[in-house]
């Protein structure tokens, strides 16, 4: 069965923007994430497939559209297939 939607703290956490899951809940309840533009504060939230997500990280600000979903934390290569960065310079 595939997923059509994820929290938004478990997503950011399965495509290693982050370290751990506490940090991405984290991350969004202080304000860090935007969902297409809008900010969020809810680690709840769900995100889907087409999503754009705005994340200010400490030395960068990083924004990855949304491609798809895991079910588990999996390595960089391919976690990295579950989103295309938008992000300036990539």
């Amino acid at each position: 069965m595939a997923l059509e939607s994820q929290r938004v703290d478990k997503w950011l956490w399965f495509v290693r923007v982050v370290k751990s899951r506490s940090l991405a809940a984290r991350l969004v309840a202080e304000g860090h994430v935007r969902l297409n533009g809008k900010r969020i504060d809810a680690p709840a939230r769900p995100v889907g497939r087409g999503d754009v997500l705005t994340i200010a990280l400490e030395r960068q600000v990083r924004v990855l559209k949304v491609l798809g979903f895991s079910e588990r934390r999996g390595p960089f290569a391919q976690m990295k297939q579950l989103y295309e960065d938008l992000s300036d310079g990539s």
